[in-house]
């Protein structure tokens, strides 16, 4: 048998009901993505990018369709069973960071380890392994409010990466961030996907889009566009 992509989505729809009228959030999408890409998603606002996330991220399901992590068809499972498969294999990067205020970085990273169940030695010496990786080694003991923006990011990477999740899953990660931040955040995003980590990034930005090495376009719950960088350079 052929080996499964890590991502293969067949015929996904989301229909949303308002009221007496349907919103096909997402019409029919197929898409594999593979182990080790980097992978942007774009698109105007209404043309279903977010639902998608959601959908990869596990946290929703599918109106119709099929969508397969790692071989597992995890479009059918219930919401014990989707938390499981966040916890264990996707880890989120939003928009406004999402930490804990009154926890340092170290507590914050060490969260999705608690829910695992990981013993707390094993949970310090991991949280502290991964915010080395985003260049905070200094700044273990830190709360948000005494970070700059740049370095929330990177604890909420570092929180990401914690668990060592099979897809890195950012949501407009540069959006709180100026532009020479968001330039170092992407950086780093750059180096976690040169050591192998599989990073798909939904964004508004084109500038942000254009670094990773494959962008697809939606339009009305639909692909208009699946373009590699190294295609579109040529062309």
């Amino acid at each position: 048998m052929p080996e499964h992509s890590l991502i293969e989505l067949r015929g996904l729809t989301k229909v949303y009901v308002m009221g007496s009228e349907e919103v096909r959030a997402l019409d029919g999408i197929d898409l594999d993505i593979d182990r080790a890409e980097y992978v942007t998603i774009m698109g105007p606002s209404g043309s279903g990018k977010s639902t998608l996330m959601n959908l990869i991220g596990c946290l929703d399901t599918p109106t119709d369709g099929d969508y397969r992590l790692e071989g597992e068809l995890v479009s059918n499972l219930d919401d014990d069973e989707l938390a499981a498969i966040r916890n264990r294999r996707i880890g989120f990067i939003f928009q406004t960071f999402n930490l804990l205020p009154r926890a340092t970085s170290l507590e914050n990273v060490e969260l999705p380890l608690i829910y695992a169940r990981v013993t707390p030695a094993d949970r310090k010496e991991r949280a502290a392994q991964a915010l080395t990786k985003v260049d905070l080694a200094n700044r273990l003991d830190h709360r948000p409010n005494e970070l700059s923006g740049g370095q929330r990011q990177r604890v909420a990477i570092a929180r990401a990466l914690v668990t060592e999740p099979s897809i890195l899953l950012a949501d407009e990660p540069t959006g709180n961030l100026d532009t020479k931040t968001g330039n170092e955040i992407m950086a780093l995003f750059q180096q976690l996907h040169a050591d192998g980590q599989t990073i798909i990034v939904v964004t508004h930005d084109p500038a942000v889009a254009t670094l990773g090495e494959r962008t697809i376009r939606l339009i009305d719950g639909r692909i208009t566009e699946d373009v590699r960088q190294t295609q579109a350079a040529a062309g």
